[in-house]
């Protein structure tokens, strides 16, 4: 039972810091912010412990997962699921990063949230989020994998709308909870097709739905259609459709940069480390089903280029300090996505490893700066904070250049490894739009430290009396993420450039066709194109350092002769206008007038109560006039009835 312990200290925490805000609000009490700490806090670091200590040896090189089965979940009929928790190498590296990255956002939650008074309420949000993301990924089966899911959505709700007195913060959880309802029908659908697929043939306490049982039936599931179609094909679509909701992909992906709303840390957590690598691991874990599917890897690679280069194109022009990495987010995403289209698994968990440190750094940084403006978040009111702020501006730079692309640091390597396998793979155009992202990545983020930290100030006088560096809690937390983000990347040193390639023969998804095809291009060519994705890097940075070393006032009269384009990046495309002219108002229409008017008001209220209750009222009028108390007439009417009954015996 120790993996369940993994589990269940964060939603112990979460219980005991739940409990003590309902209390503290019914007692009208002040929230003891030592317990909060230390239950807070204290137990998801607990929880890591134990997760490294069961992690060491797959570490180490072992290769017989773990396996616990807590108790009988679902029993009807032939089917049978079993609660059961499963680590093995993709969950080790998963657990690691949840309960890690998620222990250093809650410590710097501590003084990022200090005199909220929603304090005690936050934690316990925040464990529960750790909760259900571990039972996303320790789960060994579908349906776990799925309750971890929609737990994981039920507290993004939570916590991006935690400040839910402003009604734009409010609008936003909405939006991400709604937005995640519509990719959770298609995984579902992929559930269900799955089930009817392979229920009729199993056997007695059937386990449909584990991820072994499902990797045992592989080659029944090729052979098989479901709606005419190949089984693959749909079931692997389906749960590519969750897939965008969840990890922010064209068309599903404008929740994430609305979700900014919550608290700082909560970006971190979610958009770093947590929710939106969901899809990434899902595929990942189902890596022997998505293998049989070429047409759908095909749609994963095209969505994920796309989505990489859409959302760093919007990314370029953004001015709100968390707005551009959201975006950033969103496009580093489609990264992810396009190793998994192109068959490159490992690569694709390997970026989501180095994103956890860099995204998290990025993000924590971003609220340093924000807490130390008193809130605020428009870069064009900042510059020059590098010497209020120097752990933060350090720290920053070191994610910054690791998002970039830049050697030595972590993204280098993994963002390299997938550009090298999408060219490697046969896909020159999707290598082509990965690489112009790689140019908008490092453009965008070192145009947002250059506004930020360097030249001339722009900070207004009230705000410049209240700079400060954060405290220790929070640069620490930021110290140990820029450290990883540096030196991660080394854990997939390319064998072109002396290394062994360690994470991706460690954690050993996919098929090996996928990589035995790449392995036909040279290290020349591999190398040059190397050389390529850091050229163009270093150019962008170079053009941003041109662009905004003075500030925006070149910038802005550059934009004077772009402004279409510029207004097209400003406005994202118009995307939200699109959605709100083409889905929300047409169903806020038909509910108001089709489902309001036509449906509730006319046949709901009028036909089926109204007029159902005046029938009523008229037949109760009637038997009114019946039972008015006098005998002799209960009597006529008792031998009426007998007359009538009798007369219909005689005639029948």
């Amino acid at each position: 039972m120790v993996l369940a312990w993994i589990i269940l200290l964060p939603l112990l925490g979460a219980l005991i810091n739940g409990y003590h805000a309902l209390s503290c609000r019914l007692r009208q009490q002040k929230v003891i912010h030592g317990m909060v700490n230390f239950v807070g806090v204290g137990l998801p670091f607990v929880a890591f412990l134990i997760a490294l200590s069961q992690g060491i040896p797959f570490i180490l090189g072992a290769e017989e997962p773990i396996r616990e089965n807590l108790f009988s979940w679902i029993s009807v009929g032939s089917l049978h699921i079993e609660a059961g928790l499963y680590l093995d190498r993709l969950s080790t590296l998963m657990v690691l990063i949840i309960t890690g990255v998620g222990t250093l956002i809650h410590l710097y939650s501590i003084g990022y949230m200090k005199g909220d008074s929603g304090y005690a309420k936050y934690f316990a949000y925040l464990n529960l989020f750790l909760t259900s993301m571990l039972i996303l990924v320790l789960g060994d089966n579908l349906l776990l994998l799925f309750l971890g899911w929609e737990g994981v959505g039920l507290c993004s709700y939570l916590l991006i709308g935690f400040w839910f007195e402003d009604k734009a913060k409010a609008q936003a959880g909405k939006k991400a909870f709604i937005v995640n309802r519509i990719g959770d029908v298609g995984f579902l659908l992929g559930i269900f097709a799955l089930g009817v697929l392979l229920l009729p043939g199993a056997g007695e306490n059937a386990v449909i739905f584990n991820f072994e049982y499902i990797e045992s039936q592989i080659g029944l599931i090729t052979v098989s259609k479901v709606f005419w179609l190949s089984a693959p094909f749909i079931i692997t679509l389906f749960l590519f459709v969750g897939a965008t909701g969840k990890s922010a992909q064209i068309p599903l992906y404008v929740w994430l940069p609305d979700a900014m709303a919550g608290p700082t840390p909560v970006s971190a957590l979610i958009h770093a480390a947590t929710m939106v690598t969901a899809g990434v691991y899902m595929i990942a874990r189902m890596d022997f089903l998505f293998d049989v599917a070429p047409e759908t890897l095909h749609i994963i690679a095209i969505i994920g280029a796309s989505t990489a280069l859409f959302a760093a194109l919007i990314a370029m022009v953004q001015t709100d300090i968390k707005k551009v990495l959201a975006y950033s987010t969103v496009s580093q995403l489609g990264y992810m996505f396009l190793a998994m289209g192109v068959g490159a698994y490992a690569y694709g968990v390997f970026h989501l490893m180095t994103h956890a440190f860099f995204k998290a750094c990025l993000f924590l940084g971003s609220g340093s700066v924000i807490h130390a403006m008193s809130g605020e978040q428009d870069i064009r009111k900042m510059g020059g904070l590098k010497k209020a702020l120097p752990i933060t501006s350090m720290t920053f730079l070191i994610a910054t250049m690791t998002i970039a692309g830049l050697p030595p640091f972590a993204a280098f390597f993994s963002k390299d490894h997938i550009l090298w396998k999408t060219y490697s793979h046969g896909h020159p155009i999707l290598w082509v739009m990965g690489l112009l992202a790689a140019f908008g990545t490092a453009f965008y983020m070192f145009r947002l430290y250059i506004l930020t930290f360097t030249g001339k100030s722009r900070v207004s006088e009230e705000a410049k009396a209240h700079l400060h560096e954060s405290p220790f809690n929070m640069t620490f937390a930021l110290i140990v993420l820029a450290v990883l983000s540096a030196v991660a990347g080394f854990l997939g040193l390319p064998e072109v450039l002396g290394g062994h390639d360690w994470i991706a023969h460690w954690l050993h998804l996919g098929s090996n066709a996928a990589e035995a095809h790449g392995a036909s291009h040279s290290h020349t060519m591999e190398l040059l194109l190397m050389g390529v994705s850091v050229a163009v890097a270093t150019f962008a940075i170079l053009l941003a350092f041109v662009l905004y070393r003075n500030g925006l006032e070149g910038p802005n009269k550059r934009a004077r002769a772009m402004r279409p384009l510029h207004n097209l990046l400003t406005n994202k495309f118009y995307v939200d206008e699109i959605y709100d002219a083409c889905v929300v108002r047409p169903i806020y229409y038909l509910s108001q007038s089709i489902l309001f008017t036509v449906i509730d008001r006319k046949l709901i209220d009028e036909v089926l109560v109204n007029r159902s209750g005046r029938f009523l009222a008229w037949l109760g009028s009637c038997v009114s006039r019946i039972q008015n108390g006098f005998v002799n007439r209960y009597a006529f009417c008792f031998l009426l009835a007998f007359a009538l009954m009798l007369g219909i015996w005689v005639f029948n």
